[in-house]
């Protein structure tokens, strides 16, 4: 098919679902790179959609999928196997002993569908907090406590959702004397208007370590404390959602472990299955068995999947055996440095931010305006699909467009610095256009 009939038939043919696509066709993927039907490699600096912390085609993935596919991947949801409860016993015994009951699923819009349903049975109550930039999921529960976009068009949101500013340091308008940002007065702030918003029915306020689609804004050291504290004044669960956070991504095996601070419930998912469905809710074994006594149903087609369990296992097996949470943090702190140094070299890079291989740059028309600069990110995302690098930048608004750079944990470090090296080179290719 040639390529410009390829376009024609997607036209012709496909939903539209909210992305501009790619203009490329992607024939196949290996490692960091996928390569489109002419063969060219494009350095894959999304992991995917986040999700591939393995890179792509990992040899060790290939094969348990297909062992699992030949002999048991799906089974009647109320059937058990084997390799459920080995991923169970091995997941849990990477976190803290309260995070101890497993229910896996598929989608991190499930997941977190499943730990809102779990909180608001075990509360009581229907009242879900999340951030003002939140992305959780598609699915009804998880888009109405989604604030970064798809809100308007569908009729009502579940009743209950609130909103709580997202700490972003670079453009917060909360300020102590010495201009840092003030991120207790923001949350104190944030929680008075949700109080007083409240129809006194609290349930749980779901959030991301690192808001990703909201703009990559990393939690300030202590927010989540003193977030947790406030939920358990109220009687509040705290649901963490490590979609992207989870596995050894930001440097740490979760990212909530920087702080000290175990959720009542987490959801992963994207890293989970390191590019296949994979999601699982984990709490503790007082709200499970509240939950059950409540009648707690979640009863889905692919619940307790032996070859999601299987692919699962297989990724904390490769992340141990790898050492890629440390992998992560040493390559998250060159890529650091590089980052800032683009900050400090150009006008238009207005911030940096993140952890480990997930980080942000915000483009900006300058420094002192911080005036976003929408033209600009589409400019240089398609001059680095030209040199062979898959960039994304999301644009919110209010925002200068971010750049969400998320390699593989197992890109090797030349592959690295070249993505950045592209980066950098799409920028002065950009500018020179535009200042000419």
């Amino acid at each position: 098919m040639m390529d410009t009939t390829f376009w024609a038939e997607a036209d012709r043919l496909l939903i539209r679902y909210g992305v501009s696509f790619t203009p490329r066709i992607i024939e196949r993927a290996s490692g960091a790179y996928v390569f489109d039907r002419q063969g060219a490699p494009i350095l894959d600096f999304t992991s995917g959609q986040m999700s591939a912390i393995l890179g792509h085609a990992h040899p060790d993935i290939v094969s348990t999928v297909s062992s699992a596919v030949a002999s048991l991947d799906h089974l009647y949801s109320g059937m058990l196997s084997t390799p459920l409860l080995e991923l169970a016993d091995r997941l849990t015994a990477t976190l803290p002993g309260t995070l101890g009951k497993i229910l896996l699923l598929t989608t991190g819009a499930e997941a977190n569908e499943a730990a809102i349903k779990m909180a608001k049975l075990c509360t009581g109550r229907y009242e879900i907090v999340s951030f003002d930039r939140s992305w959780h999921g598609m699915t009804q529960g998880a888009a109405s406590a989604t604030f970064a976009a798809g809100r308007r068009g569908y009729g009502p949101p579940i009743p209950g959702n609130l909103a709580l500013p997202a700490p972003n340091a670079y453009r917060s308008p909360f300020r102590s004397a010495d201009g840092s940002h003030d991120w207790e007065a923001e949350l104190a702030y944030g929680f008075a208007l949700v109080d007083q918003q409240s129809a006194g029915s609290l349930a749980a306020c779901l959030v991301e370590p690192v808001l990703s689609s909201g703009g990559i804004i990393d939690l300030p050291p202590g927010y989540l404390r003193r977030l947790k504290q406030m939920c358990d004044e109220r009687g509040m669960l705290l649901i963490l959602d490590e979609a992207q956070t989870g596995l050894g991504r930001t440097g740490t095996m979760y990212a909530f472990e920087r702080d000290g601070v175990a959720p009542d419930i987490l959801t992963l998912s994207k890293t989970l299955g390191a590019g296949l469905p994979v999601a699982a809710v984990l709490t503790s074994a007082e709200i499970e068995q509240v939950c059950h006594d409540r009648g707690f149903l979640f009863y889905t087609t692919h619940v307790s999947d032996p070859l999601a369990a299987a692919v699962a296992l297989t990724v904390l097996d490769v992340i141990d055996r790898e050492n890629l949470v440390e992998r992560a943090a040493r390559l998250g702190d060159q890529l650091t440095a590089r980052l800032l140094a683009l900050r400090d070299g150009y006008e238009v890079v207005g911030d940096v931010r993140g952890r480990g291989l997930l980080q942000g740059v915000e483009l900006v028309r300058d420094k002192e305006s911080r005036a976003p600069a929408d033209a600009l990110g589409a400019a240089v995302t398609s001059a680095c699909l030209e040199r062979g690098l898959h960039m994304n930048i999301v644009q919110l608004p209010g925002m200068g467009g971010i750049f969400r750079i998320a390699p593989p944990l197992t890109i090797s470090d030349d592959e690295l610095h070249t993505g950045v090296d592209i980066l950098e080179a799409s920028l002065k290719a950009v500018l020179g256009d535009t200042a000419g």
